[in-house]
C-alpha cells in the first residue's frame, strides 16, 4: 500500500480546498463604487447612472439628495438619507445619479459602497474597514424591509445611525431606500394594544427618525408621467405621441417613472435605435 503521506496534512489540505483562496484586500481609495458582500468589498469601475436633470417629477427630492452627496463629498456636515415611497419612482437611481453627480465636482473623494440586505449584520466590519481610509463614503442599502418578528434588525440599524458603539464613522453615511417610511410593515393590530396603542408605532418610526434627510416618494400624476416621457424622448431624439404613451401606462398598470423609462425603451426598439 503506498504512503498517503501525513493525514493531518491531508485534512489541511482538504479544508483549504473546501474553504476556497482568502478574501483579495480591496484598495478602498481608487474606484467610484464597491459592492459589499458581507465578507469583502468588490471595485466597480463604472456605474451606470442617469443624469440628475433627467430625473422630472420629483424635483424637491433630487435637489435634496444631490445637494446632501455634495456636501459629503466635500467633507462638509450631511445627513443619512431615508428615500421611502412608491415603486418605479426613482430612488435607486437618484442615489446614483447623486454620487455620479458629486464625483463630477470632487473627483475620487467619494465612493458608493452598495450592501445586501443579507450583509446587514457584517456593516459593523465594513465601517471599521471605510473608517481607515480617508475618503468620504456612501454606503447604499436598497429596497430595506424588516418582516415583523425581526427585532435585532431595526435595532442594530437605529445604533449604526445614532448612539451605539457600533455607529457608522464620520467619513460614512448611509442611503436606505423602503417601500414603507417606517421601513418595519405596520399591521392594523397595532392600533388596539389595550396598554398604550401608541408604543409600537412610535417605535417603528423612531427608526425613520433617526435619518437626517427622510424623503417620501408618490406615485406621479398624469402630468408628471408625460413630463417624465417628454424629459427622456428629448434626450434622445425619440418621436413620440401623448396618447400612445398613456396607453402604455394603462397596460402596464401604472404611471411612474420606471414606466416612462420602459415606454421610452419601446420608442427606442420600434426606431432602431440603441440607448
Amino acid at each position: 500500500m503506498a504512503d498517503q503521506g501525513d493525514p493531518l496534512a491531508r485534512i489541511a489540505d482538504a479544508l483549504e480546498r473546501i474553504a476556497g483562496p482568502p478574501p483579495v484586500d480591496v484598495d478602498w481609495r481608487t474606484a467610484p463604487a464597491y459592492v459589499w458582500d458581507g465578507a469583502t468589498g468588490r471595485a466597480i469601475e463604472t456605474f451606470a447612472s442617469v443624469r440628475l436633470d433627467l430625473l422630472r417629477g420629483v424635483d424637491a427630492q433630487r435637489d435634496a439628495v444631490a445637494a446632501n452627496v455634495s456636501r459629503l463629498a466635500r467633507g462638509y456636515a450631511a445627513h443619512d438619507m431615508l428615500l421611502w415611497g412608491a415603486r418605479g419612482m426613482g430612488k435607486s437611481a437618484l442615489v446614483r445619479a447623486a454620487v455620479a453627480a458629486a464625483q463630477k465636482e470632487a473627483g475620487d473623494a467619494l465612493a458608493l459602497v452598495q450592501a445586501g440586505t443579507d450583509a446587514l449584520d457584517t456593516l459593523p466590519r465594513l465601517f471599521a474597514e471605510l473608517a481607515r481610509v480617508r475618503r468620504a463614503f456612501l454606503v447604499f442599502i436598497d429596497d430595506l424591509g424588516f418582516s415583523d418578528d425581526d427585532s435585532v434588525g431595526p435595532r442594530h440599524l437605529r445604533s449604526w445611525l445614532e448612539g451605539g458603539v457600533e455607529a457608522r464613522p464620520a467619513n460614512v453615511r448611509l442611503a436606505v431606500t423602503s417601500n414603507r417610511r417606517a421601513i418595519v410593515a405596520r399591521q392594523a393590530s397595532e392600533q388596539d394594544d389595550p396598554i398604550n396603542p401608541r408604543d409600537a408605532v412610535d417605535d417603528k418610526l423612531a427608526l425613520a427618525d433617526r435619518f437626517g434627510l427622510a424623503l417620501g416618494f408618490h406615485n406621479c400624476g398624469q402630468e408628471d408621467y408625460l413630463a417624465i416621457v417628454a424629459g427622456y424622448a428629448d434626450e434622445y431624439g425619440l418621436a413620440w405621441d401623448e396618447r400612445d404613451a398613456l396607453e402604455w401606462s394603462r397596460r402596464r398598470g401604472a404611471r411612474s417613472g420606471r414606466t416612462a423609462w420602459q415606454y421610452v425603451v419601446e420608442l427606442a426598439g420600434r426606431a432602431g435605435r440603441a440607448l
